[in-house]
């Protein structure tokens, strides 16, 4: 799974291929969740509030480079490296 960024402990990557809805996965620790794109809501897993919080900020600032990626990644493309919450 390509990993797409990196901050604060939270990895966030897309699957190629991967089923819709478009989404992505962050993972904190031992814990991981898939959030959708276009809402930015939790689809499935769960990661603690706090790194939570911090990937739907980093998401809401970087919606339309995971749109693409999600395009790429459909696709078998190589995907972006998005820069990461800061």
């Amino acid at each position: 799974m390509p990993q797409i960024s990196r901050f604060f402990g939270i990895i966030i990557s897309m699957y190629f291929n991967d089923h819709n809805p478009p989404h992505f996965h962050a993972q904190y620790g031992e814990d991981e969740c898939l959030i959708e794109i276009n809402t930015l809501t939790v689809i499935e897993g769960e990661i603690p509030s706090r790194a939570l919080g911090m990937v739907i900020e980093w998401a809401t600032l970087h919606k339309e480079e995971l749109l693409e990626n999600w395009k790429k990644a459909s696709n078998f493309e190589p995907l972006l490296k998005i820069l990461p919450l800061r």
